[in-house]
């Protein structure tokens, strides 16, 4: 894998718009791997070979993109998915996926950009929901880039790590972002699992 993408970000000035690319796409395709690819570019910024802000601002607004993408998809083409997808006990889901976003929206924003399709998921849900676009835009600009200064940092400081190694600095942060987002799917899991035994 490190060597695939190191084809596309390398220290050539493509690679931001390769950055930026990837992270649009991410949330249209959730296999696409961008928080790979951002991460590999904090890694050669850490070298001087890429701009930090830029890499960073790149992925940002890449990722406000697709997202903005995936919700207007969600409120244009919101009653074809709901009648075509969620129907019995699925419809039920979905309830219950309207009353978290209207209460807790701007979190959900947030916490799903670091998960790999929650996001995919959130955003067409705010979408089809209709949640306010002004609402919607203001979490997803924070969400994004921090979901951008995040991956970069990780990708800079495991560099800065492993100047001589940059395969390891890689490995190492990419290891610490693979952590943080179990981490984040671990407290999903026990906290719907006490929300189900509660009610």
């Amino acid at each position: 894998m490190f060597d695939a993408l190191t084809q596309y970000v390398s220290g050539s000035p493509w690679t931001y718009a390769f950055i930026f690319a990837v992270a649009a796409l991410d949330v249209i395709i959730p296999l696409v791997p961008s928080e790979t690819s951002v991460i590999l570019a904090g890694v050669l910024a850490s070298s001087g070979d890429l701009m930090l802000w830029l890499v960073i601002l790149c992925a940002g607004a890449g990722a406000i993109l697709g997202d903005n993408i995936v919700y207007f998809v969600g409120r244009s083409a919101g009653p074809w998915i709901l009648e075509r997808f969620f129907k019995g006990e699925r419809r039920k889901r979905f309830d219950w996926a309207e009353d978290q976003i209207q209460r807790r929206g701007g979190y959900l924003i947030l916490i799903a950009r670091f998960i790999p399709a929650g996001r995919t998921a959130v955003t067409l849900a705010c979408g089809i929901l209709e949640m306010r676009w002004h609402r919607f835009i203001r979490y997803d600009v924070a969400a994004g880039l921090l979901w951008a200064l995040y991956a970069a940092l990780l990708g800079y400081f495991g560099g800065k790590a492993f100047e001589e190694q940059p395969l390891k600095g890689f490995l190492l942060a990419f290891g610490i972002a693979v952590a943080i987002t179990g981490g984040v799917e671990l407290y999903r899991w026990l906290k719907r699992r006490g929300d189900l035994a509660r009610g």
